[in-house]
C-alpha cells in the first residue's frame, strides 16, 4: 500500500508566510525560470512534451502538444490565459494553491509565456474569491519588483506583462472559450469551435488556455527535468497531482500524490471514512463525472484507468459519501446547480437541465410517477452529445451513473421521500435545520 505522498506544489504550504516572495525564493523559487531563459523557447516546449504533463483542469490534454498548436509567429501578439475560475462542485485545489504559493503559478506563467512567445498573460480568477485575487495581485507586484515580470525580464530582453482579472462568477466561464468572451467584456458563453483558441482566441489572436495547476507544475519540470517528472505517476499519466478529498472522510483536504494512486490508498492516508460508517459512493473528478461505488476503491486514479472503469479523472475532486446519504438527493442538488449555471445558449442544456430537475425533485419528494426513471434516462440521452459545450454532458453523467448503481433508490422515490429513507441529519456534517416540505416541492434549495 502506498503511504508516501509527493509534495511538490504543496511542499512549502506550511512554511511561515508561504505566499511571499522571500519564502518562495528561499525554497528554490524561480530556478525553473532561470533554466528556461537559458534555453531556446522550442526546447522548453520539448521539455514539457517529454515530461508528459497533461492538463490538470479536467480534460487531461497533453500540455506541450497544446502549446505547439500555435501557428508560426506573424508579428502580432499571442496570449496565455490561466483559467483560475475554479467552480466545479467538490473541486478545491487551485484556490489553496494560489493562496499558499502564488509565486509557483507566476513562475509557471513566465516560463510558459517565454516558450510560446507571449508578452501579455492573463489570470482569470473567480470573482467571489476576493482574498485569492488580492493575494495574486500582491504576488504579481512582488514579481515585478524583483524583475521576474515586466520589461527585460532578468536582463534577457524578454518582456512580459501579467494581468489579474476577476470574473463575474459564472460556472460556464470555466469553459475556455466562454472565459475568453468574458475576458473580452462580452457575456460568458461558449464559442463555436473551430476556430480553436490556439488559432483565434483572445482578441482573435493565437492563445493558450491552461489551468492553474497545469501552469504551476511547469517550474518543477524545468528544475528537475522531464525524467524527474515521468518517474512519478503511470506511463501515460505522468507526474503528481492534487487530490481534493471532501465529505464523509476523517481528514478532508488536499493530498498531493502521483497519478495512479487509488482511493483506498488516499482514504488510508486521510484516516478513512468517518468513524462508524462505510463508503457508499464517490466522485473521481467532481460532480460532472459519473459516480463510482465501493467496488471502485482500487481503480488507479489516472486518466486511462478511470476512463476504462466508466468515469473521468476530471479535476480529481473526490467527494466521499457514506451509507447515510441519499443518492437521489445528492444528484438532485448537483442538477439544480447545472440548471442554474446553464448559460442558456443551447436548447438541450437550457431546457434539458430544467426538466431533469423537475423529475428529480418529484422523486426526491416521494411523488415520482411510473416511468419517471425511463423519462429521466431519455432526457439524459437527448442532452448527451447534443449540447453546445460540455456542461450538458456533465449534467447527465451523475444521473445516469446513479441510476445504474442505485436504481432501487430512484424506484423508492415513487412512494417514499428521500428524507424519510435517509434522514438528512444523519448525513450532515454540520447542524441540520429541516425545511418545510412545501418549500422542497417549490424548488427552494
Amino acid at each position: 500500500m502506498m503511504t508516501t505522498l509527493t509534495p511538490v506544489l504543496s511542499a512549502h504550504w506550511d512554511a511561515d508566510k508561504s505566499w511571499t516572495m522571500a519564502t518562495y525564493e528561499k525554497n528554490g523559487g524561480y530556478k525553473g525560470l532561470r533554466a528556461a531563459l537559458a534555453m531556446e523557447p522550442s526546447a522548453v516546449i520539448a521539455a514539457v512534451k517529454d515530461s508528459g504533463l497533461r492538463g490538470r483542469g479536467g480534460a487531461g490534454f497533453p500540455t506541450g502538444m497544446k502549446w505547439s498548436f500555435l501557428p508560426a509567429p506573424d508579428g502580432g501578439p499571442r496570449y496565455l490565459v490561466v483559467n483560475a475560475d475554479e467552480s466545479e462542485p467538490g473541486t478545491c485545489k487551485d484556490i489553496p494553491l494560489m493562496l499558499a504559493s502564488p509565486q509557483e503559478l507566476i513562475e509557471g506563467i513566465a516560463i510558459t509565456s517565454y516558450a510560446i512567445g507571449c508578452h501579455h498573460a492573463f489570470v482569470y480568477v473567480r470573482g467571489e474569491v476576493l482574498h485569492v485575487a488580492r493575494r495574486l495581485h500582491q504576488a504579481v507586484a512582488e514579481a515585478y519588483a524583483k524583475g521576474y515580470l515586466g520589461k527585460n525580464v532578468m536582463g534577457t530582453g524578454f518582456d512580459l506583462e501579467v494581468t489579474v482579472h476577476s470574473g463575474a462568477g459564472a460556472y460556464i466561464c470555466g469553459e475556455e472559450t466562454a472565459l475568453l468572451d468574458s475576458l473580452e467584456g462580452l457575456r460568458g458563453q461558449p464559442r463555436l469551435k473551430p476556430p480553436f483558441p490556439a488559432v483565434a482566441g483572445l482578441y482573435a489572436r493565437p492563445t493558450v488556455v491552461n489551468n492553474v495547476e497545469t501552469i504551476a507544475s511547469v517550474p518543477g519540470i524545468l528544475r528537475g527535468g522531464a525524467s524527474w517528472f515521468t518517474a512519478m505517476g503511470t506511463e501515460r499519466s505522468t507526474g503528481h497531482g492534487l487530490f481534493s478529498l471532501s465529505g464523509h472522510v476523517q481528514r478532508p483536504g488536499q493530498y498531493e500524490a502521483p497519478l495512479g494512486i487509488t482511493l483506498r490508498e488516499l482514504l488510508d492516508l486521510a484516516g478513512g471514512v468517518r468513524e462508524g460508517h462505510q463508503l457508499k459512493f464517490w466522485t473521481p473528478g467532481g460532480s460532472s463525472t459519473p459516480i463510482f461505488t465501493a467496488e471502485h476503491l482500487d481503480v488507479p486514479l489516472d486518466y486511462e484507468s478511470v476512463g476504462k472503469a466508466g468515469s473521468m479523472l476530471g479535476t480529481r475532486a473526490l467527494q466521499i459519501f457514506d451509507e447515510t446519504t441519499s443518492v437521489v438527493r445528492a444528484v438532485t442538488r448537483w442538477t439544480a446547480f447545472y440548471k442554474h449555471e446553464s448559460c442558456g445558449k443551447c436548447t438541450p442544456c437550457r431546457e434539458g437541465t430544467y426538466w431533469l430537475l423537475q423529475v428529480l425533485q418529484r422523486l426526491e419528494a416521494g411523488q415520482g410517477a411510473e416511468g419517471d426513471i425511463e423519462l429521466l434516462l431519455d432526457q439524459c440521452d437527448n442532452i448527451l452529445g447534443r449540447a453546445f459545450c460540455a456542461l450538458g454532458d456533465g449534467a447527465t453523467s451523475p444521473i445516469t451513473s446513479a441510476v445504474k448503481y442505485f436504481r432501487e433508490e430512484f424506484e423508492a422515490g415513487m412512494h417514499t421521500p428521500a428524507d424519510v429513507l435517509f434522514p438528512p441529519e444523519r448525513s450532515s456534517l454540520f447542524a441540520y435545520t429541516p425545511r418545510p416540505r412545501k418549500a422542497q416541492l417549490a424548488g427552494v434549495h
